[in-house]
């Protein structure tokens, strides 16, 4: 296993677990014995989801083919309990929070399907998938490859001592060396030799930890973001920051039409991602406001995950992303000064080394004791409120045995003791906001998810009083 997927597997704690669920709504029903077929038929042929983690003496965790292997474990049937009152949308996100919160075997392969049947006239699939075995653009990729008509994921090319294809730093040497272009010939070739020599230590596990910590100093040199990320403040004290239970709760809102944010932005000179993090910005700093906790004045820090790899290799599984802080304006009530203010950061992000330094960490965390990798990656966590994710889906339904996915929506992790995950998907020509929280800090997120879109209608508003074009 490499040092960052190493890192992510060891990552678990008492209070937050290093797994991604997602949900699936389907229409119509799709029965028991069909999934499991299908999963076998796909799912199954990337080797990843036959295999358990095992650990050596020394601590290394490698993937090891899981003898045993019984689908049924994998492919579990339930019905949804419903309590008095409780709605069948109410009773689904509960199930959902519940799972968030139970470990996934650890004898076995680090994933599990639940298949609730009957749900509104159709059936949910909740997935759950340890984060070592891959972030969220590779499962997505999976995920998509199980649908109806989807392709079978290409043939792995192996390693002759061992070990997997995608281990290597080629492609991490690529998204560093690019940047660089603007450098003289000479001291980018010099630079370029001593980043990739860097990256290929940090990237390959069977490299020694002081060599690579060595090389890693000229990397922190290149990416000169080192300091802004060790001297971050400390986030602004709100509701949502604090010490967290363990106990999480999740929730979601009906889709937005893409196409009205990308209205938004066009009259703004904003991306749609602009829009929709000013949206979620104000819709916390809404509800912040609703319990009694004033927002004005205050700013929140989301590690944004930043991809690092071509997605036509996204297929091959893993982690191969960095972090990014974004700060949330929640403090600014003023719509449109608050699309501008995300702007402005979110440019300044764009230039960042900071999501390559952020894997290097992880990959020298990886290799470190667990109480070493505990402390660095504290150091994350004592910096943000949240983990935040905007994921690009389908542009039109996808079918699944035969049903129609009507809505998806996922849920990201969070480490140390960041108690909110913020997630934003697009599927079907509409965009969804879904939060998952730890039940400590906010036991209705709901509630915030409530608040999203009349903050995103009074951009709309705006944007529509704007004037249009040039007059003939």
């Amino acid at each position: 296993m490499s040092r960052v997927d190493t890192a992510w597997l060891r990552m678990d704690n008492d209070v937050n677990l290093m797994i991604i669920v997602g949900v699936w709504l389907l229409q119509p029903q799709v029965a028991y014995e069909t999934l499991c077929e299908r999963v076998d038929e796909k799912l199954l042929k990337y080797e990843r989801f036959r295999q358990k983690v095992v650990r050596d003496a020394t601590g290394a965790a490698h993937w090891v083919a899981d003898e045993s292997f019984d689908i049924h474990h994998h492919v579990v049937r339930e019905k949804l309990a419903r309590k008095k009152g409780q709605s069948e949308r109410e009773a689904l996100q509960a199930r959902v929070g519940a799972l968030a919160s139970t470990p996934l075997d650890p004898a076995r392969p680090l994933w599990q399907f639940h298949l609730i049947e009957n749900y509104e006239g159709g059936s949910a699939l909740i997935a759950r998938v340890h984060h070592c075995i891959g972030d969220g653009i590779a499962l997505i990729s999976v995920m998509m490859t199980i649908t109806d008509g989807g392709s079978d994921p290409p043939r792995r090319r192996r390693r002759d001592a061992g070990g997997d294809a995608d281990d290597g730093a080629d492609w991490l040497s690529d998204a560093v060396l690019k940047p660089l272009g603007g450098l003289s010939a000479k001291a980018a070739g010099a630079v370029e030799a001593s980043v990739a020599r860097a990256l290929e230590a940090l990237a390959d596990p069977q490299q020694g930890i002081a060599e690579a910590i060595g090389r890693a100093r000229m990397v922190a040199k290149v990416m000169g973001d080192v300091g802004a990320m060790a001297l971050m403040a400390d986030d602004s004290p709100t509701l949502l920051k604090g010490a967290p239970s363990g106990a999480k709760r999740v929730a979601w809102g009906e889709p937005v039409p893409l196409e009205q944010v990308k209205w938004i932005g066009k009259a703004l000179g904003c991306s749609i991602n602009d829009v929709l993090l000013a949206s979620v910005a104000g819709a916390i700093g809404d509800w912040l406001r609703s319990q009694g906790d004033d927002p004005a004045g205050k700013e929140i820090r989301a590690m944004v995950p930043v991809n690092l790899r071509p997605l036509d290799e996204a297929w091959k599984l893993g982690n191969r992303f960095g972090l990014a802080p974004l700060v949330l304006p929640i403090g600014i009530d003023n719509p449109v000064e608050r699309v501008y203010a995300v702007r402005a950061r979110m440019n300044a992000l764009k230039t960042s080394y900071q999501p390559l330094l952020a894997f290097a960490v992880l990959a020298v965390a990886g290799q470190c004791p667990q109480p070493v990798q505990d402390a660095i990656l504290g150091l994350f966590a004592k910096k943000a409120t949240a983990v935040m994710t905007n994921v690009p889906g389908p542009a039109v339904p996808l079918q699944f045995c035969g049903s129609t996915l009507r809505q998806t929506m996922f849920w990201v992790p969070a480490s140390g003791d960041i108690g909110v995950g913020v997630s934003i998907l697009s599927y079907g020509g509409g965009v969804q906001f879904g939060l998952i929280t730890d039940e400590a800090l906010c036991a209705e997120p709901q509630q915030i998810v409530d608040c999203f879109e009349p903050e995103f209608e009074k951009l709309l508003l705006l944007a529509m009083m704007l004037p249009w074009g040039e007059p003939g």
